[in-house]
């Protein structure tokens, strides 16, 4: 894409009928996607959809500083790249694009341990930092392997998903026969056709798999590495006690994602998370699940001082994330625009999604009275809109 096309996308929707273009209908419907009626993905939409500012004017709103500090980083801006797996279905560069795109913004990228490119490969071509995202599998081996890999490759923070004690029904991908690596099939043949750059680029072999976990599966003689992680990945037994376990292995920054709950939260930090990730998983995991700007508000009145709070799921725009900050959100991180932005113009579609992102929230806090956005608080927010009752 041009730079001129690129320099033309507004926003989320834009990068998303960009992004839709490019690739296979099943893999769009893969990123766009959630469990089983996806009330929960629109959800996380509708909860941002309702609160709304109160603005306060003539105040001097000349020199706005949006950076901020999360987990001890100084961040350009309060959006960070949330976890992701197999970026490569969308554009042969995968999280290497991402990474390179997050750092020349100024954030951070948090690598899904799920990525198609190697915990390594990522961190050769990353200027900026990054943080792994893992799961507690079942082989404490295998989990152990990994925290050390990250540490030697300099990531700087470790994020354990805790959502996942199965994985949940995402219909879409049943009906469209979603596989790794993928294949086409008659039925969908015609449709990756008319998307000639994304289906030579599948046809010349850009491996889409497990990268981190070749070494494992080449030892462990199960059946390829689907079958592995169907067998490894979920561990429906992992308790508490596991974290104890990760928080001994792991003395830098730890944040736990998956958060709903108060009496999580304070378990977590109970536990030694440094932060509490409020997350469901962008709705793919249980559907029905609480949206998480609903969630956010008991979440930072249960954790306190005593730890930072991230947030993800439906945030599309500045605005959002100015919202999810007045309610106590240290940072936001974004999965599926970013996605969209990898889709619909590799390296230069990221940068671009967050170059907006970080436009929009320097414009909305110059809109709502507040020069900085470490002085964000509720009082921006109508507060009929977000509702006491939600909180209680």
């Amino acid at each position: 894409m041009s730079s001129d096309r690129v320099s033309r996308i507004g926003g989320y929707d834009d990068l998303r009928r960009l992004g839709r273009r490019r690739v296979p209908r099943g893999v769009f419907e893969f990123v766009e996607g959630g469990a089983g009626g996806e009330i929960t993905v629109r959800d996380n939409r509708a909860a941002f959809e309702r609160v709304r500012f109160e603005p306060r004017w003539l105040r001097d709103v000349s020199g706005r500083e949006i950076a901020t500090t999360v987990l001890g980083e100084r961040l350009a801006l309060p959006v960070g790249l949330a976890p992701a797996g197999h970026a490569r279905l969308v554009h042969r560069d995968g999280e290497l694009a991402a990474a390179r795109a997050a750092g020349a913004a100024g954030t951070v990228f948090c690598v899904s341990i799920a990525s198609s490119f190697s915990i390594e490969e990522i961190a050769d071509v990353a200027t900026g930092p990054l943080w792994l995202q893992l799961y507690l599998w079942k082989s404490e081996n295998v989990v152990a392997g990994l925290v050390e890999r990250a540490r030697a490759a300099g990531y700087r923070a470790l994020v354990l998903t805790v959502d996942t004690p199965a994985v949940g029904n995402r219909e879409r991908d049943v009906r469209n026969g979603a596989s790794l690596p993928p294949r086409v099939r008659v039925d969908t043949a015609l449709d990756a056709l008319r998307r000639p750059r994304w289906l030579y680029d599948f046809a010349r072999g850009s491996t889409i798999t497990f990268a981190n976990l070749r070494e494992v599966v080449g030892s462990s003689g199960g059946g390829g590495i689907g079958a592995y992680v169907d067998r490894e990945l979920n561990d429906p037994s992992a308790t508490w006690e596991r974290l104890d376990w990760l928080r001994r292995l792991w003395d830098g920054p730890l944040a736990v994602k998956g958060i709903l709950s108060p009496d999580d939260a304070r378990e977590a930090v109970r536990r030694g998370a440094d932060a509490v990730y409020v997350s469901n998983h962008g709705g793919r995991q249980l559907d029905g699940s609480l949206a998480t700007l609903d969630a956010l508000p008991r979440i930072v009145e249960a954790v306190g001082d005593r730890a930072e709070v991230l947030l993800d799921g439906g945030v599309r725009r500045g605005d959002d994330v100015v919202k999810a900050v007045a309610l106590g959100a240290r940072a936001c991180f974004v999965g599926r625009p970013w996605f969209m932005g990898l889709a619909a113009a590799g390296q230069d579609g990221v940068a671009r999604m967050l170059d907006v992102m970080a436009r929009d929230v320097d414009r909305t806090l110059a809109l709502v009275g507040v020069p900085r956005i470490a002085d964000v608080d509720s009082g921006v927010l109508f507060e009929q809109s977000f509702g006491r009752e939600r909180e209680s």
